[in-house]
């Protein structure tokens, strides 16, 4: 979704209609959570969970609520505009903190390359908290995501990052179908990882890396999908879409005009993954049994 005008609705709890699964009552749980906490900056990444917190949290604490975003080289352009946009019309004071280098245990790309990169970015969001005398910070985990390969939440629990998505039991549809209650443009929004994890573990990452991957993804967006991704090997661009939307590649007008345009972008080859996307799908390289210690 490229621009946002859709109206937001007053988000105070007793604007929430309790849904039968519990939405409205986890909803409420949240604001409890998060006005106890007097202030909080909002880790904003413009995704449909920190949209939603973002919302939240203007709800609960007005002005003492701050969003925040990381502005790297990981993170692509599309991504801080509608961040950008979601603040507006959220109405929360939106910080953008510029980190333009990439920090080299991150360049090295390990397979806990979350962990530290996590631990550099909420280490900025802490500062910028702490210089404005703003309580907490706060990400937007949710309740489903401890399911999944996330080795960056250790390095929030270290920090003391608050998860009060998490906190209140909210899961991601639930998540969905409040932000869609609530008018929220995001509530649709396709999931979203930085670019670094479309390069594969243990391939260093630049930043020449990261930008024709985003030159690249950003083709298959105006050639209208919606669920992507490009990873890099070498000087090949493999690309997956949702499953549902693979059928659309049967056109040879779209191959051609995709093709070039992803190499333009800097690749040699332009592959297709004939299961289409698969979150995680880079973690396969992982051992089963692999115990990092920094996990």
């Amino acid at each position: 979704m490229s621009t946002i005008s859709a109206p937001v609705l007053a988000a105070s709890a007793s604007s929430v209609l309790v849904s039968p699964s519990g939405g409205g009552i986890k909803y409420r749980r949240l604001l409890d959570i998060i006005s106890s906490l007097g202030s909080a900056l909002v880790a904003f990444s413009g995704g449909v969970d920190s949209s939603f917190l973002c919302h939240a949290a203007a709800a609960a604490l007005g002005k003492k609520a701050l969003a925040a975003t990381i502005v790297s080289p990981m993170l692509p352009r599309r991504e801080r505009r509608f961040a950008a946009d979601m603040a507006r019309l959220i109405g929360i004071e939106h910080l953008l903190i510029d980190e333009p280098e990439i920090d080299e245990t991150v360049a090295a790309n390990p397979g806990n390359r979350c962990y530290f990169c996590k631990r550099i970015e909420f280490g900025a969001l802490l500062r910028a908290a702490a210089d404005r005398g703003i309580a907490a910070v706060l990400d937007g985990s949710n309740a489903d995501d401890p399911a999944d390969y996330r080795p960056g939440l250790r390095a929030l629990e270290e920090l003391g990052i608050k998860s009060p998505l998490r906190e209140a039991g909210l899961t991601k549809d639930e998540i969905r179908a409040l932000s869609k209650q609530f008018r929220l443009p995001s509530w649709d929004k396709s999931s979203f990882a930085c670019l670094a994890s479309r390069i594969p573990y243990g391939e260093r990452i630049s930043t020449e890396k990261l930008s024709r991957i985003e030159k690249a993804e950003e083709a298959l967006w105006k050639a209208g999908f919606r669920q992507f991704r490009v990873r890099s090997h070498g000087d090949m661009a493999r690309i997956e879409v949702s499953p549902g939307e693979r059928r659309r590649f049967f056109n040879e007008s779209l191959l051609d005009d995709l093709s070039k345009k992803i190499k333009s972008a800097g690749f040699v080859y332009a592959a297709f993954e004939l299961e289409g996307y698969v979150m995680g799908s880079m973690n396969r390289v992982l051992k089963e049994n692999h115990e990092n210690p920094a996990l």
